[in-house]
């Protein structure tokens, strides 16, 4: 990628974010401003701001890396992340709306009468937000090493950076105007190029090349791995080496490979001959599945138990959506309740549609950049297919477009988080409500990711995304679920199902970020809890509830009322 352009188009990208967040200071007074930019955002404005924030670094990035690296069971990705707001639709936009809440924690303390129950939301909500945050800094990192050639670290810094700046400025109303013009950026940067790109892969004599197994150097490719690997090889390979391989140093000489594990040490370039099989990365959990597992749903080429990692993420996508706080307290913004209606239904067209672009790059990815397969970085895909099949200036702009495009989604994604925390932060830890202290929570709310963003760096974006997810469904899909549509719900209730649903599933997104674990079913129920978690939590919250049924909150009925009658419309006052 041409890094003068691509620099460029990332800087115009942060003016742009500063540019629109400031404007936020002019017309962001009152504490509902920032909070809920007094519930006056309109359904289209306010869908577009919902896709900005939703359509990660996981989206723009992560899904096209996964599908070229694990085939297409990776498309449940983008299934599950769009179907999840029917969900949302059907049980949770309007009545949450109604609540009058201004996040998580109000409408658990308004719904249950419990302020235990409200500080327990509190700590869920900032810690599925920081969770979530990690892969848009280490996404940005990974973007902006690309594009810029600067360490991966301050890709996050500069995140971070300007994103406590956008979301101090202005709060929820100045955000909302950054999120939709970056949705807008967003789709631009993939939707433009990818005419590009099909226009070139139709001229290709073998475009069918994706789905051969294992993959193939299309050309002469020299591979430097900036990190110690170990491949599997099912064939002889013939490569030549300058660097170490399995403990013997060699200095640009011919290299035979026997069939095998070997280990290739960090800083080792490899250069492969056109026609020579990409070396599969061993992850030391044994040989994968045989020919044409990239193309074949639960190969068993991803897990030791395919099936059941399958429910794990339709599980985690289609309910964890429900529980994403930065997803959730745009609804407040919104008039009513219909109009939470129509946004939700404009955000599955917006987000559909987006979509359909990051499987085309996977399938591209793996056929015009394989050598990222060996080294890794699959979520550089995107990034790199411009500049491959179209090349010259033209490749230079569709990078640096789509390297824009890359920035907007770590900016927006990661302003939506920061303040969906800092809104939490400052109602629930600081000493006192205003603007001051919002501002002050913002800081705290983007400090803690980015620092922990420094010592957490191999996990794939869209699988760190996941187990976010996992977590959102695991806790506040129950208390959604049952505070909106079951009168029996009880504070004990859903304090119990609440740690008990979701701190499983974080403790076990913990020890999977921590380190591998051991292998076999240890590693599956850990990597993917949502299958058991979700569970959980609902049934430790209806036992509970039904054991305590002397502590169904007195104004209950009052409470449902006012979540499931419409608001009278516009006008009438009688």
């Amino acid at each position: 990628m041409n890094q003068t352009y691509g620099t460029a188009a990332v800087l115009a990208a942060v003016l742009a974010t500063l540019v629109i967040g400031s404007a936020g200071l002019r017309i962001s007074r009152t504490t509902s401003d920032f909070y809920v930019a007094s519930r006056t955002v309109p359904p289209y404005l306010n869908a577009m701001a919902v896709s900005g924030e939703y359509l990660s670094a996981a989206s723009f990035l992560g899904i096209a890396g996964l599908v070229a690296a694990q085939g297409v069971d990776m498309l449940w990705f983008p299934v599950g992340y769009t179907a999840g707001h029917l969900v949302l639709l059907a049980f949770v936009a309007a009545p949450l709306r109604r609540s009058g809440a201004y996040t998580l924690p109000d409408f658990a303390e308004s719904r249950l009468e419990s302020t235990a129950a409200r500080r327990v939301a509190s700590v869920l909500v900032v810690g599925i937000g920081w969770l979530y945050l990690l892969p848009q800094l280490q996404g940005a990192g990974l973007t902006l090493g690309l594009v810029t050639g600067a360490p991966r670290r301050l890709g996050g810094v500069l995140v971070a950076v300007v994103v406590a700046l956008a979301v101090a400025a202005g709060g929820m109303r100045s955000i909302t105007f950054v999120q939709a013009f970056q949705y807008c950026l967003k789709l631009t940067a993939l939707l433009v190029p990818a005419v590009f790109l099909v226009v070139a892969w139709h001229g290709d004599p073998g475009p069918g090349a994706a789905l051969e197994e294992p993959p193939a150097f299309r050309r002469h490719t020299q591979v430097t791995v900036d990190s110690t690997v170990r491949i599997r090889l099912h064939e002889p390979l013939r490569a030549v080496a300058a660097g170490s391989v399995d403990g013997k140093r060699y200095v640009d000489a011919a290299l035979l490979l026997d069939p095998g594990v070997h280990e290739v040490r960090a800083g080792t370039t490899l250069r492969f001959p056109p026609g020579a099989a990409v070396p599969e990365r061993d992850g030391g959990s044994g040989p994968r599945a045989g020919a044409s597992s990239w193309a074949t749903p639960l190969s068993g080429g991803r897990d030791d138990h395919p099936l059941y990692t399958t429910y794990g993420l339709i599980f985690a996508t289609f309910l964890g959506t429900m529980g994403l706080p930065h997803v959730l307290v745009r609804f407040y913004t919104n008039p009513d309740g219909r109009a939470a209606r129509r946004t939700t239904v404009v955000v599955l067209a917006l987000v559909g549609g987006f979509y359909l672009l990051p499987p085309l790059y996977g399938v591209l990815g793996r056929i015009y950049a394989p050598d990222l397969l060996l080294t890794g970085n699959t979520d550089a895909a995107v990034l790199v297919l411009s500049e491959r099949l179209v090349g010259g200036v033209a490749g230079d702009l569709l990078g640096a477009l789509i390297a824009a495009g890359a920035c907007a989604a770590f900016l927006s994604t990661a302003s939506g988080l920061t303040l969906s925390v800092a809104g939490v932060i400052s109602q629930d830890v600081l000493p006192s409500l205003g603007v001051r202290n919002f501002r002050l929570a913002t800081l705290l709310a983007i400090a803690v990711p980015a620092t922990a963003s420094v010592a957490v760096s191999g996990l794939p974006v869209a699988d760190a995304v996941g187990l976010a997810f996992a977590v959102a469904a695991s806790s506040f899909c129950p208390l959604l679920v049952l505070g909106i549509w079951w009168r029996g719900l009880t504070a004990p209730g859903a304090i119990a199902g609440l740690l008990t649903g979701g701190g499983s599933a974080l403790t076990a997104v913990g020890l999977t970020i921590a380190g591998p674990t051991a292998g076999g079913w240890t590693h599956t129920l850990l990597a993917w809890p949502a299958v058991w978690s979700v569970p959980l939590g609902f049934l430790t919250m209806v036992l509970v509830s039904l054991a305590t049924r002397d502590r169904v909150p007195a104004g209950t009925e009052a409470a449902m009322a006012r979540l499931h009658l419409p608001e009278r419309p516009a006008g009438v006052t009688s």
